[in-house]
């Protein structure tokens, strides 16, 4: 399975990077994320960190749960993650920041071979987990991101 979602931002891509990486934050800023915290921090946006969230379908609340390896790279800048717990073990998720103009275009991108179930696993990821769940939660969660950072760039004006 291979996603790949991306939303435009007015605000300069060291704004959304400080944002996104801020995961902690994330509940606060973020409807859908009921939880964010950290069980081993090995410094800001570095550790092994559990993360939960509604996938929303209607007025009905799907919870999701998972716990990555985090770290990030704040010259590229971009933020990493291996899931290492939760039915997306394994995959790898890649957040990327791009100049464009005086705004940034903010790109997650999810790499993952499936749940490791026979037969089915792959096909579960392409065909439901992957644009159901990880797309359209990466979906609210850009444009959640995309806002914060161009509320704080208004602020600092």
């Amino acid at each position: 399975m291979l996603r790949v979602d991306e939303q435009l931002a007015n605000a300069p891509v060291q704004a959304c990077f400080r944002v996104a990486a801020d995961v902690e934050r994330w509940p606060a800023i973020l409807p859908h994320y009921r939880w964010v915290r950290f069980r081993e921090r090995e410094g800001f946006a570095r550790g092994i960190v559990e993360m939960a969230a509604w996938r929303t379908f209607g007025i009905a609340k799907y919870p999701t749960w998972w716990v990555s390896r985090m770290d990030h790279d704040p010259d590229a800048p971009a933020v990493l993650y291996r899931h290492i717990d939760g039915i997306t073990r394994g995959m790898e998720v890649r957040w990327e920041f791009e100049e464009r103009g005086s705004g940034t275009l903010l790109r997650v991108i999810h790499q993952w071979d499936g749940p490791k179930w026979p037969l089915i696993g792959r096909m579960a990821a392409d065909v439901v987990i992957g644009p159901h769940f990880v797309s359209a939660i990466a979906q609210r969660t850009l444009r959640g991101i995309a806002r914060t950072a161009e509320e704080a760039t208004r602020a600092q004006r």
